[in-house]
């Protein structure tokens, strides 16, 4: 995808937790305005590909889920667990079209990644 359009990755704790949910939900709702803009967006997660799979279904997912199950992928990027230890971060990172990071934002919160991601595209027109 560098080279091709803008992209947003966002990594997320579990498949259907509450906060979770909310946050993929929030991308979903929103999908239409960064494909609009041209951006690509792909979650991030250590659940398996089934889940994901069910999780996609079941809240109608336009975007591609990735398994990380051994973490490589949330390292590669710097990811910090969250919550003492106890759970894999939240975070989101923005790229521009040639693959440059130009935001990101770590929050363990989900309700704000989504609202960061977009603003961070939409700066790119």
């Amino acid at each position: 995808l560098i080279g091709l359009k803008p992209l947003v990755v966002f990594f997320y704790p579990k498949d259907f937790t509450p906060g979770c949910t909310r946050e993929v939900c929030d991308f979903r709702d929103k999908y239409e305005d960064f494909t609009e803009l041209g951006a690509h967006v792909i979650g991030i997660s250590s659940d398996g590909v089934k889940s994901h799979a069910k999780f996609a279904m079941r809240y109608r997912l336009p975007f591609t889920l990735l398994s990380d199950p051994k973490g490589r992928t949330r390292k590669q990027f710097g990811v910090k667990a969250s919550l003492l230890n106890l759970l894999p971060g939240r975070e989101t990172f923005i790229f521009d079209r040639q693959g440059l990071l130009i935001h990101r934002y770590r929050n363990s919160l989900a309700t704000d990644h989504m609202n960061q991601a977009l603003a961070a595209i939409q700066k790119l027109q």
